[in-house]
């Protein structure tokens, strides 16, 4: 298996309305909408033997469905941008499943994700845009909402080894109680 990790498939008519806020930043590398995910665990390159094993252990997670929804867009990067994101409002349940998912990664001995988890589903990636440009993308649309929408399970994903962007494959799909 290639780079893998763990996320959320996102319903069809978010991804379309996400799709709808492409465009208007010059040198933005824009993600296609049937790419677009909310990561819940990088694992990274692995070979096929722990890979195996981490699916398995993935099946063991029992948790509950929940509702999550987009609450506006931000740049990750500072003063240097380097990605336009969809920020996810905080989930109390979303939290607990990332929080489940770096457990298990550990119990099998990865090493811990050493950034603090922020919910997101990358829009665009970045270069040669300056902040100026973010800034003036982001005062257009920033407040971009969505309603609530269901999360009725996860999926382990697998990418080639790339600057990111996918194409991402789903390997394994992990359904939530309802």
């Amino acid at each position: 298996m290639p780079r893998i990790f763990t996320g959320l498939e996102l319903p069809p008519l978010i991804a379309q309305s996400l799709a709808t806020l492409r465009g208007g930043v010059p040198g933005a590398r824009w993600i296609d909408p049937e790419n677009y995910h909310i990561t819940l665990r990088f694992i990274g390159d692995v070979d096929d033997a722990v890979a195996r094993e981490i699916a398995l252990m993935l099946g063991q997670v029992r948790r509950r469905s929940f509702e999550i929804k987009i609450d506006g867009l931000a740049a990750f990067g500072g003063r240097k941008p380097r990605a336009i994101v969809a920020s996810v409002a905080s989930s109390q349940a979303l939290l607990e499943l990332q929080a489940e998912h770096e457990r298990l990664m550990q119990r099998l001995g990865l090493l811990p994700e050493g950034r603090k988890y922020t919910p997101h589903i990358t829009l665009a990636r970045l270069r040669e845009s300056s902040s100026q440009q973010v800034a003036t993308y982001l005062a257009e649309r920033g407040s971009y909402r969505t309603p609530l929408f269901d999360v009725s399970g996860f999926v382990l994903f697998s990418a080639r080894a790339s600057v990111g962007g996918g194409p991402y494959l789903v390997e394994a799909s992990y359904p939530l109680a309802a």
